[in-house]
């Protein structure tokens, strides 16, 4: 089961409220300020830059330059609302879809508006997702078309060239770049591949722009780990770690998993970190798409690793000869440490391979694996070379390491 939590002001707009429970119809968004006239395309630029709204799928790069982009480009464009959230530990795109679709499709409308694209799409692979959507597109048709686009769910098939090739009509596997989307995307047209809670976003600060600073800088988080429930969760930007992990249930935590799977592990000092996109980056780890994986007390961080890294090792796209043969290497060897099967020899390897394999793969998948095993490293240095002896006992006792027990349900 997971849990709802709004540590947002009541005064302000936000996207989790209370007051707001089900699943919102076109009387209830409208009752909301929702589907507001569209500011000129340029000025709605110069307010979201102004407010400082970062893409909320992973990378955070700031939404006015891509919208900027994209109205730049010659010829028609495209706009694609991406939900398919591949980490296991998220869930705030699909309860987004599912609970919010007129918001998420009012952010479409304006950033289509804004590029001057001719068509739109919703690309998930959650099929009570793509209900809800359906249902919103009927209750008010859209200025410009929008298609639904249905896809498998793994942990590749929301990286933007992934998604630009199954819209395309092929498999949902990334391509080698350059050409970026922005330059060359869906049917060969300048795409804007947005997140679903970034275009949500952009819908609540176009409707409530007295609040607009308050709203870019809230955050959808999932939070998991250990026996509490998980809890999906919204919170203004500069909340501390633990603060978040005391509202959550989970204040005895010894360490985090950053962002999901790509921000890593990190330890002592965990519980001061805020939620800003620069510290965490600076702090070695980073936000992503706000998931955080809180190890239990007595959880231990290298049987954590080597369940995310075998996770990343089962979702590769196999295209790439690098990525197949280092995710299974990394992968093999933090489990063998895990189960207290490592060698000395051991350690050397994985800090070769942190380094050595960052940037070789077409997406960021096996980027991923390898923080994961830098940042285990580099935080928890005594407990790896424990491994090297024999499991602990929390290792001894856990389930082969598949990536299982990072998943999350959607609220």
């Amino acid at each position: 089961m997971t849990e709802i939590l709004s540590l947002t002001p009541p005064d302000r707009p936000r996207l989790l409220d209370p007051g707001r429970p089900g699943r919102e119809d076109l009387a209830s968004y409208l009752a909301t300020g929702g589907y507001p006239a569209a500011p000129a395309p340029e000025r709605l630029v110069e307010s979201v830059a102004a407010a400082g709204l970062r893409g909320r799928g992973g990378a955070g790069f700031p939404t006015a330059v891509k919208l900027r982009t994209l109205r730049d480009a010659p010829g028609d464009t495209v706009v694609v609302a991406n939900g398919e959230e591949g980490e296991p530990g998220s869930v705030k795109d699909r309860w987004l879809l599912r609970h919010r679709p007129h918001t998420v499709l009012d952010g479409v409308r304006l950033a289509a508006r804004t590029t001057g694209a001719v068509r739109g799409y919703v690309y998930l692979s959650d099929p009570q997702a793509a209900d809800a959507v359906r249902r919103a597109l009927l209750e008010r048709p859209p200025t410009v078309p929008v298609d639904i686009v249905l896809t498998e769910h793994t942990y590749v098939a929301g990286e933007e060239s992934a998604v630009v090739r199954r819209i395309d009509g092929g498999p949902a596997l990334p391509t080698t770049k350059p050409p970026r989307p922005f330059e060359r995307g869906v049917g060969g047209a300048p795409t804007l591949i947005a997140n679903v809670e970034t275009l949500a976003r952009l819908a609540l600060l176009t409707a409530h722009p007295d609040a607009a600073v308050a709203v870019a800088s809230s955050h959808l988080l999932t939070l998991s780990g250990g026996p509490a429930p998980s809890v999906l969760a919204e919170a203004p930007a500069g909340t501390h770690l633990g603060t978040l992990a005391g509202h959550a249930g989970r204040g005895g935590s010894a360490a985090v998993l950053l962002g999901g799977l790509f921000g890593g592990l990190y330890g002592d000092g965990w519980a001061g970190l805020r939620l800003d996109h620069d510290e965490l980056v600076a702090a070695g780890g980073a936000l992503g798409c706000g998931a955080i994986h809180f190890l239990p007390p007595g959880g231990c961080p290298v049987g954590a690793a080597a369940d995310a890294a075998g996770y990343l090792a089962a979702q590769s796209a196999r295209q790439c000869g690098v990525c197949v043969s280092g995710t299974q290497a990394l992968a093999g060897t933090l489990a063998a440490l895990a189960r207290g099967e490592g060698r000395h020899e051991d350690t050397g390897k994985l800090h070769r391979w942190s380094q050595g394999l960052t940037g070789r793969g077409a997406c960021g998948l096996l980027d991923a694996s390898a923080h994961i095993a830098a940042t285990l490293l580099r935080h928890f240095p005594d407990r790896v070379r424990a491994h090297e002896d024999g499991p602990c006992p929390s290792c001894a006792d856990a389930p082969p390491p598949d990536g299982s027990r990072l998943g999350v349900t959607v609220p």
